[in-house]
């Protein structure tokens, strides 16, 4: 078997929660931001069933990954084989407040144990700081059809003429400066009541034309003056806002995932239903 493991600063009930919950697990469960779980179902039972459908944002490849339990006991170890026979083992341990993950996996025989061994790291470390960012984070999801072609409505989403009118639901002076090229800096900036420039620093983690964008803030504007640093930067600082743009027959469902703090989930509840629907009417014109 081959063992990868992780400790998470977050309580055992919470841990075990987001591992076993599908509305948790479409969000963690993917060890890159190329990768992504549409779908999940679990049944945590012994005899009970899981499905996790995985694909590439491309559109390229996809899978399930599923499989049946063996071995439940709350709050300490999840055992299951999935269909290929292959057997996992995963064990919780509180720490002291902190939770330590230990999972066990037999490999298969198509990619190295080296590579195998990354991948699931690599899903693993994704679960930590997705649990890690629920502590100051919650996450709020829209989505909307819109009668054209998913490329089509991606262009007039980052436009940046459409943009400031779609967005004016934000702040009516909002706009962009920068790149939404991957691993670019971005600035999302508008008008505040006391009429000076306020806005994000943001950092593109991937872009997908006409399939996913992904960002995450690490900053604010005041002014003329951007800062990193403070009690009212950690606040937001990690936070992500991703879409994803999925196409059939024609018309797009476009879907928004972001994390907020509670001061402004009202605010997001009110604009961004609004913002989409403008978005809609350009992109359907």
């Amino acid at each position: 078997m081959i063992t990868i493991k992780t400790t998470i600063n977050a309580p055992l009930e919470k841990v075990w929660k987001i591992w076993t919950d599908p509305a948790h697990i479409i969000y963690w469960n993917n060890a890159s931001t190329d990768w992504y779980t549409p779908h999940a179902e679990n049944d945590l039972r012994i005899g009970g069933r899981f499905k996790s459908r995985m694909e590439a944002r491309d559109g390229s490849m996809g899978f399930d990954f599923e499989g049946q339990y063996e071995q439940v006991v709350h709050h300490k170890k999840i055992h299951y084989s999935l269909d290929d026979g292959r057997k996992v083992e995963v064990d919780f341990t509180d720490e002291n407040g902190k939770t330590r993950v230990v999972e066990s996996f037999d490999p298969e025989n198509s990619n190295s144990e080296e590579m195998q061994q990354q991948g699931w790291q690599a899903i693993l470390d994704n679960f930590k700081e997705y649990v890690e960012s629920r502590e100051k984070f919650s996450k709020i999801h829209f989505d909307i059809e819109i009668n054209c072609p998913a490329k089509k409505v991606y262009d007039i989403m980052l436009d940046k003429e459409n943009y400031e009118i779609w967005t004016k639901e934000f702040n009516a002076e909002s706009t962009f400066e920068g790149s939404w090229k991957k691993g670019s800096e971005i600035r999302f900036i508008g008008i505040g009541e006391d009429g000076r420039k306020g806005g994000m620093l943001s950092r593109i983690r991937e872009n997908i034309p006409g399939r996913f964008i992904s960002m995450e803030h690490f900053g604010i504007i005041e002014g003329d003056n951007e800062r990193t640093e403070g009690e009212d930067i950690e606040k937001w600082s990690g936070g992500r806002e991703e879409y994803t743009f999925v196409e059939k027959d024609g018309i797009t469902t476009l879907s928004v995932d972001t994390d907020t703090i509670p001061e402004f989930s009202g605010y997001f509840d009110e604009s961004w239903p609004k913002a989409l629907q403008k978005l809609k009417s350009l992109c359907e014109e």
